[in-house]
């Protein structure tokens, strides 16, 4: 296989996760398995939550087409495929559990605007407390903060934690 083609597959990869993730996140995180992905949205006791088990969940398929790709003698575009895919995994680990959550701890700011609207879109996502209701599903893209803000009001506010009180 031509590289250029492995590098197109390699980055259509990446960009069509986007839309993968924010499905799932929508449809199955916050469906059926957000007996899972509750425990995301509730204060972390320890290093890991039970949400961490989607990791492994969407790690499977890039294994998968790795070990076919490399191994097996499968087409070697699953290889590219199987690599964007556990890329796009990594990138959404250092945006969302390093960034954002500081699972890890760091002295990073956001200085860009992009950066700035991506976690400000995250955390309007985390304001409301039910898997109803919320807003921002993606995680490399997001609505502006202020279409997020309009939406939540346009529901009432339904479900919006109060303030922390300090």
């Amino acid at each position: 296989m031509h590289p250029a083609i492995g590098i197109t597959l390699f980055l259509g990869t990446i960009a069509a996760m986007e839309g993968v993730a924010y499905a799932a996140h929508r449809w199955v995180m916050h469906g059926p398995g957000w007996f899972l992905h509750k425990s995301h949205h509730e204060p972390r006791t320890g290093m890991f939550e039970l949400n961490d088990l989607y990791a492994v969940i969407f790690a499977c398929p890039s294994i998968v087409l790795l070990l076919g790709g490399v191994q097996l003698g499968w087409w070697p575009g699953f290889t590219w495929i199987g690599a964007g895919i556990a890329a796009y995994g990594a990138i959404y680990f250092g945006f969302h559990d390093v960034i954002v959550h500081k699972r890890l701890s760091h002295r990073y700011l956001p200085r860009s605007s992009y950066m700035k609207r991506i976690v400000q879109a995250h955390r309007l996502h985390h304001a409301v407390e039910t898997r109803h209701g919320t807003v921002s599903f993606g995680f490399l893209w997001a609505p502006a903060p202020e279409r997020l803000k309009a939406e939540l009001n346009a529901r009432g506010n339904a479900g919006v934690r109060a303030p922390a009180r300090s």
